[in-house]
Parts: C-alpha cells; structure tokens; sequence
C-alpha cells in the first residue's frame, strides 16, 4: 500500500505522493482547517475585534443552525457571548503593567516580587543600613528564590555563589 500522510489539522489520511499532498496543502479544506485550529488560540481582543466586522447570521439567528458551521463568513455569536468576550477583552487590556516583553504572556509576580526585594537588599547592603525585620524575611547571603530551595541537588552552575566570592586559579598550561 506504501506510506500514509497524516494531516493533524483535518485529522485524515491519504496516500503519500507528492501529487496527492500537494492536492491536499492547497486544498480550501485544509487551509479552513488549520485556520480553525489557530483561532484557538487567538487572545479576546482579536476575536471581538473579528466578530465586531462580521454582521449576523440570519440563518443562525432564525434556527440556531448554519450548514457553513465555523467556515461561515457571517458572526454565530449571540448579545449575550458578544458583551462576555467585550468583558474579556476590557480584562486582558486592564492588565498592562503586569505583562512582560512577550506579546499575551503574563510576568510572573513571585519572580517580581522577588526581584524587588532582592533590589531593596543590595541598595540597603551598599548603604549600610539595616532593613526592617518583615522587609528582610531572608538572610542577605542566600539570594535563591524558594522554589530554588526545595530543589536538593542543584548542579553547580545554579548554585548560587560563595559569601566572599569565587576564587580563581590562573592556569597557564594549554592542551
């Protein structure tokens, strides 16, 4: 029988040759397919502003059904799933200092946090002054987040470095 192509996007399989995947990638099937997948993925704010284009579809209005289903180029969403994707949407938007450099992808708050009092240790460290005793939960020289402590056996690149610093050996042999 030979090898079989498998398309992950439209779960089917057919024999592979370069004419019958050809067919097959270019095919509106398969592209409807694959951008069915993707808007899966799509944040709030993409999709309300897709659907907010769209008119309604009065066949999805008058029987609640659509032979086109997802392909249809007209909106299925009713009042009510539109005014809970625009509470999404205003949601993710109020977010915004909590958002790292990467688009859609929350920061997290413990690694935040963490830097902050980190940053607060060194500042009182270099100054000389002591920090209160519910700012400095931690003792200056162990600089490890928690979760890095409950790790046992760390290899020795994470481990953090010594009080007084890495000692250094000059070799001066080569090979």
């Amino acid at each position: 029988m030979g090898k079989r192509y498998y398309c992950d996007y439209c779960d089917r399989s057919f024999q592979d040759n370069m004419h019958n995947r050809k067919k097959h990638l270019y095919g509106v099937q398969h592209h409807r397919a694959k951008k069915a997948w993707f808007d899966n993925f799509r944040d709030a704010v993409a999709i309300l502003a897709d659907e907010q284009l769209k008119k309604p579809c009065r066949k999805f209005l008058q029987t609640g059904q659509c032979v086109f289903g997802a392909n249809c180029r007209f909106s299925h969403m009713t009042e009510r799933e539109m005014e809970h994707l625009q509470r999404l949407a205003a949601g993710s938007n109020s977010r915004g200092p909590k958002e790292s450099g990467r688009k859609g992808v929350p920061s997290d708050p413990v690694v935040d946090d963490w830097l902050a009092r980190r940053e607060k240790r060194r500042a009182a460290q270099d100054s000389g002054c002591a920090l209160n005793e519910e700012e400095d939960e931690k003792p200056l020289g162990l600089d490890l987040p928690p979760h890095f402590r409950s790790i046992p056996d760390l290899p020795p690149s994470l481990l953090p470095p010594p009080p007084s610093g890495w000692t250094t050996t000059v070799q001066c042999q080569w090979g």
